[in-house]
């Protein structure tokens, strides 16, 4: 059952406005720790590529707050979610913290798909309810 699902599109540019005012303190805002470090390396390899994945991760955790209609508050914050790659390169989307155990209580599990292009990043989440039976019917 669908909880919720949640949009963003975020321009790159405005990313890298803020990244120049208020340089690594604003990346340290949005990412958690290893976030940071794959940002860090990004970065160095290419300022432009540092952006868009910032943006991406900024615009991957506004889609979560709104498929959980929270937005930015409590337990929703920028550090209590994360987005890592599979194996194969797919997104994942973890919740860290206060959100894991909220998003436990209502057995929560997350999608996430992102995109970039030069100036803009879209990202969509889907918040799914994943009962017990729900899980056990679909390994069947």
């Amino acid at each position: 059952m669908i909880y919720g699902i949640g949009t963003d599109i975020c321009d790159v540019r405005r990313i890298q406005r803020s990244v120049e005012k208020f340089g690594e303190g604003f990346a340290g805002k949005i990412l958690t720790d290893a976030e940071l470090i794959i940002w860090q390396q990004r970065t160095n390899q290419s300022s432009a590529r540092g952006v868009r994945y910032l943006a991406s991760r900024f615009g991957a955790k506004e889609a979560l707050s709104k498929a959980l209609g929270l937005g930015m508050q409590m337990p929703m914050t920028w550090r209590n979610s994360s987005i890592i790659n599979s194996a194969t390169g797919a997104p994942l989307l973890q919740v860290h913290a206060e959100l894991q155990a909220w998003s436990a209580e209502r057995h929560l599990v997350f999608h996430v798909s992102m995109s970039d292009e030069a100036d803009y990043v879209v990202a969509f989440c889907v918040a799914e309810v994943r009962t017990p039976s729900v899980v056990s019917l679909a390994v069947r």
